[in-house]
């Protein structure tokens, strides 16, 4: 947010009010403005330069205020204090007219089709017989310095010239013209330059040094010259000193050039309204013509206000207040928005004035009715959608997947979302126009030129890099790509992919294909040809011959895998075969399709504000039963227990509404009182989901109990008798004892047998400080560690590289005794020796 330094005194000046800094920072809250610092400019040298610079500088006091960004209006005291003498209902807002000379032509300004190459656009406007104090003065520089920072883009989209039109005289010619030919004398110089010269001569200098670039490597420069050939200015980098303003200034001529014509217009429309007021009459500004290449004649400043409509119901709805009509009329009227109720219906009229140029929606006026009516007014209420707030179903099932393939051996990397022309393109062996690939306009390098379409190039990049890492390399990678999409609003959407790699002295394709398996077991996706997932051959260029298959699952493509074509493995400066898999896995999310929210206003809410409510429900279908899982329905009890169960859930299982939420809302008799705030929270959400009973996913479990049949109370029924029961109940009394004591001979026979021990094969790398480490005392060590379910076994000495050996030993281990972590613990305790520990191999016995 752009920073606005006052002088306090000269502020409290203008509003014609003194208040104390709580004060003042309380009214700037209420604006939407925020009161950032209390300084004076002594204490801001003394604290970026230090004391001694600052012996001599200004006690006066300065207030910093952050101003929106968008909100160019409040850039300068002159509108600053505009704006809060409205919002304060001192004053009235202003009307801006643009008025035509009192006497002779307006001052024209004409464009040649040279500057087409540079800067093709311009404005003008005249400030006629304006009276400049120091302050005035002050403010008048440093407003031309806050938009050329902010909305002018430090002067590469709108540069401002400001002259004295006494010194002057037209008609202006904007031109551009080849370096050498350009000569005048800058402001605050003594003598002239020609244009090549300047941007030398500029090279050093603090300020001027960072718009050089805006046109230095142009065949031509942009440059505005009057009737008599005095050079105006060289835009966007120097004004000239013969035209420059001082304090007695009368009449000023604003030029504004520019790449974006619509800038310009804002850019001139803000300085004139601002110092328009300082005008023998104030508010009002002289127009100038513009003429373009072709003849086409513009008039200058246009100062242009326009009209707009909206309810006052759609102000109420989305701020969350009850105002009538004419309430919220008068409190845009303090937003300088002067509105006004236009009798039909609670429709408002809004004229939006040529300073408001960040309003361009209807939300931006509900803002400013929210902003005058005050945020901390605002009653707090409920929020009409019942959720607890859970990580996004996307994000989640990525994190379970980077958790499962670490632990299948692989490691995660994290590459850029940016990336070369020739990554996804040519060194893959494919053209960039196949890509669909999203292209950066203005790259700053040549590694940064699109934004990538598949996560292979990165992990092959990856491995390129630590290629003297130790094989094999196992590198997955869950990251977004981008791809065009002309559905989108914007043209492009991501896509969330998996991509792994296998990169050894052999290709390892088996490895990838089981790592596709495991994957798949994770997603519960069965290997069925219709209902599941399967690979079947496919050519791509990326992959070797032969050696490339589609993964498709539910009949849908969704991937790749097979071994590197050895071109791609070359351009990608690496020597061995590598094998890669990769797949998008947004389809194995299921239903999380969004539904709408609801518009029901809590009951609390409709009696505080007097909403109207409906007058008849949609009937409701309830299963008979209201036994659950959780408990009976009908009980106290029961509704405690699953009131529990949703403390930290929105939904009965997992992130979507589904069939199990519904059966569950049907087995509740009535509403849950407000006790079970949780289960009060869950029944008044999944009761908006009544119009979409049927679109629901089905439930994974069942919760509900079903009911069971009552019993007759008819003791002639035909269902109680028994018709091949015994009658002799002692019968009855000796099966139900044989079978007891067959059941306990089992259990005993079954105690008998010897218990399955899990035992493991593991193969440590023992790893040493240096190579004057003594090999076989650290073998010694290892050996020494004894604990019950642990067995060791061969061992040898692995060279690593300049002299250094590792010890690689093996052991036997009861998994329900032994850890590799146990055994990592153990053995670096001998610190003297052992610098680390790695697990080479685990294998179940």
């Amino acid at each position: 947010m752009p920073t606005v330094g006052v002088k306090r005194d000269l502020l409290f000046k203008a509003l014609g009010k003194t208040y104390s800094d709580e004060e003042f920072d309380e009214l700037c809250f209420e604006f939407g403005l925020e009161l950032d610092e209390i300084t004076s400019e002594k204490e801001i040298i003394s604290r970026e330069q230090g004391d001694s610079k600052a012996a001599g500088a200004s006690d006066i006091v300065l207030y910093k205020i952050d101003v929106p960004a968008n909100r160019y209006d409040l850039l300068c005291l002159e509108g600053l204090v505009r704006g809060l003498q409205v919002f304060k209902n001192k004053m009235e807002a202003p009307n801006y007219r643009r008025v035509k000379p009192i006497s002779g032509e307006p001052q024209r300004l004409i464009i040649t089709k040279e500057t087409a190459a540079v800067r093709p656009f311009a404005v003008a406007a005249v400030l006629r017989n304006l009276t400049f104090t120091q302050d005035r003065y002050d403010s008048f520089i440093e407003l031309q310095e806050k938009l050329h920072q902010n909305i002018c883009r430090k002067r590469s989209l709108v540069a401002i010239g400001t002259h004295d039109l006494d010194t002057i005289s037209g008609p202006f010619t904007y031109t551009a013209k080849s370096p050498g030919d350009i000569c005048f004398k800058p402001l605050n110089q003594t003598k002239e330059y020609t244009a090549s010269q300047l941007m030398s001569l500029y090279k050093t200098d603090s300020h001027l040094k960072h718009y050089l670039h805006i046109i230095e490597d142009k065949p031509v420069y942009p440059v505005i010259y009057d009737s008599n050939g005095i050079v105006l200015s060289m835009p966007p980098i120097i004004n000239g000193d013969h035209s420059k303003i001082s304090l007695k200034t009368r009449n000023v001529f604003i030029e504004c050039t520019a790449t974006d014509l619509t800038k310009a217009k804002i850019v001139l429309d803000m300085m004139v309204t601002m110092f328009s007021e300082y005008c023998s009459q104030p508010f009002t500004v002289e127009e100038a013509e513009v003429v373009y290449p072709d003849g086409k004649t513009c008039i200058y400043p246009e100062l242009a206000y326009r009209k707009e409509k909206l309810s006052s119901k759609f102000i109420n709805c989305k701020v969350g207040i009850n105002e009538s009509t004419e309430n919220i009329a008068q409190l845009l009227t303090r937003m300088c928005l002067r509105s006004q109720a236009t009798g039909v219906g609670d429709e408002i009229e809004v004229e939006i004035p040529p300073t408001r140029s960040d309003v361009i929606h209807a939300c931006d006026i509900m803002e400013d009715a929210a902003m005058a009516y005050g945020f901390n007014n605002i009653t707090r209420t409920t929020p009409c959608t019942y959720t607890v707030a859970n990580q996004f179903p996307l994000n989640k099932l990525t994190e379970l997947l980077r958790q499962d393939l670490a632990a299948a051996g692989f490691t995660e990397a994290l590459n850029f979302a940016l990336c070369s022309q020739e990554d996804i393109a040519d060194k893959l062996g494919k053209k960039i126009s196949e890509t669909r690939a999203v292209h950066i306009a203005n790259p700053k390098t040549a590694e940064f030129q699109v934004a990538r379409t598949t996560l292979l190039p990165g992990l092959l990049k990856t491995i390129a890099a630590n290629r003297k890492m130790p094989l094999p390399l196992k590198l997955f990678e869950i990251s977004d790509v981008v791809l065009k999409d002309e559905t989108k609003d914007v043209g492009a959407r991501n896509s969330r992919r998996f991509c792994a790699v296998y990169y050894n002295k052999s290709p390892g394709f088996e490895v990838i294909h089981g790592l596709l398996d495991r994957t798949m077991q994770l997603l519960e996706v069965k290997p069925v040809q219709e209902e599941g997932y399967h690979i079947q051959a496919a050519d791509d260029s990326t992959f070797f011959p032969g050696r490339c298959a589609e993964i498709f699952v539910h009949g849908k493509s969704v991937g790749h895998l097979g071994v590197l074509h050895p071109d791609v493995i070359s351009r990608f400066e690496l020597t061995m075969p590598c094998s890669a898999l990769e797949m998008d896995i947004e389809p194995f999310l299921g239903h999380t399709a969004e539904t709408p929210l609801t518009h029901h206003v809590p009951m609390q809410e409709v009696i505080k504000h007097n909403f109207p409510t409906q007058s008849s429900e949609a009937p409701v279908f309830r299963l008979t039963s209201t036994k659950t899982v959780f408990g009976d329905m009908s009980t106290a009890a029961g509704l405690k227990a699953l009131n529990d169960f949703l403390a930290d859930k929105s939904y009965i299982e997992g992130f979507v509404a589904s069939q199990a939420d519904l059966a569950m809302f049907d087995a509740i008799p009535s509403a849950p009182s407000s006790t079970f705030c949780h289960l009060l929270r869950w029944y008044n959400h999944i009761r908006s989901f009544h119009g979409e009973r049927a679109n629901l996913p089905c439930a994974k479990k069942q919760f509900v109990l079903l009911p069971t049949p009552p019993t007759s109370t008819n003791n002639t029924s035909d269902d109680d008798i028994d018709l091949f029961g015994s009658d002799n109940e002692a019968e009855n009394a000796e099966a139900a004892r044989l079978k007891e004591q067959r059941l306990a001979e089992y259990t005993a026979k079954k105690s008998k047998k010897p218990t399955l021990i899990a035992k493991s094969s593991i193969l440590l790398d023992v790893k040493p400080w240096d190579d004057e480490t003594d090999m076989a005392k650290m073998e010694e060590c290892v050996r020494s560690i004894s604990v019950d379910g642990l067995l060791w076994g061969q061992s040898k000495l692995v060279p690593v590289g300049y002299g250094i050996k590792k010890l690689q030993i093996g052991c036997v281990v009861e998994d329900d005794k032994v850890g590799t972590d146990l055994l990592e613990e153990a053995i670096t305790a001998f610190e003297e020796y052992v610098q680390s520990v790695d697990v080479a191999a685990f294998n179940k016995i």
